[in-house]
């Protein structure tokens, strides 16, 4: 009888042995999982910052494009009608990946629509997923897109045309300085609360002003 135990305790030791080998194999591939995962995560907020970056560089670089069309008649509408944000903020975007241990892959993707843009960044992290039971992780980057919008919010009515009656009467001398109309304020309604005139020769007031009229986040893609 004590030799049947025994005998039974050999056998099922071979058993416990592959079962501990196979609690740790899956404890060692969660923690494979766990840091892939983290890896991932890791460049999606690298990609959030570098699109958000972007559009945010691009807000503040339209400043004296946006405010030289409202010298012109119907300027503003011919100014949402195209294209309206370069390359260059793709550079700042590029600074925050960096800044995040990623970089920026293929550039920034535009997409323009009227009164709004649309900047798709891709990055790659520079980290991989490191050694794990998983075989390929040590030479595996994690990538991940993001997209901002940078987007016009508010209405705008254009400045009042002077009286005619009131200008100079036949006969009269016109000041030199009155023969090119200078254009007058241009009133701004931001999601209808924020009212205001905005003098299109003042240069100095965009720091503040394109948050105003602006607004940039994230979308989902």
């Amino acid at each position: 009888m004590i030799e049947r135990r025994r005998d039974d305790a050999g056998q099922a030791f071979p058993i416990y042995i592959v079962m501990v080998a196979g609690l740790l194999f899956l404890a060692f591939a969660f923690f494979a999982v766990g840091k892939a995962s983290a890896t991932r995560n890791g460049a999606q907020g690298a990609a959030d910052a570098a699109a958000l970056a972007a559009a945010q560089q691009a807000r503040d670089e339209i400043g004296p494009a946006f405010l030289g069309a409202l010298l012109l008649p119907g300027g503003l509408n011919d100014f949402f009608g195209h294209h309206y944000i370069s390359g260059e903020p793709c550079n700042q975007a590029q600074r925050f990946a960096v800044d995040n241990r990623a970089d920026v892959v293929g550039g920034c993707d535009w997409e323009s629509g009227f009164q709004r843009d649309e900047v798709t960044v891709k990055v790659k992290t520079r980290d991989t997923v490191g050694d794990t039971v998983i075989p390929g992780t040590e030479t595996t980057h994690a990538t991940a897109t993001a997209t901002a919008v940078i987007e016009f919010r508010c209405t705008w009515k254009p400045a009042e045309e002077p009286d005619k009656d009131t200008g100079p009467q036949p006969g009269e001398d016109k000041d030199e300085d009155d023969k090119e109309e200078t254009p007058g304020p241009i009133t701004f309604d931001c999601d209808g609360r924020n009212q205001f005139e905005i003098d299109p020769l003042d240069r100095n007031l965009w720091a503040e002003l394109g948050k105003t009229l602006f607004a940039v986040h994230l979308i989902d893609d």
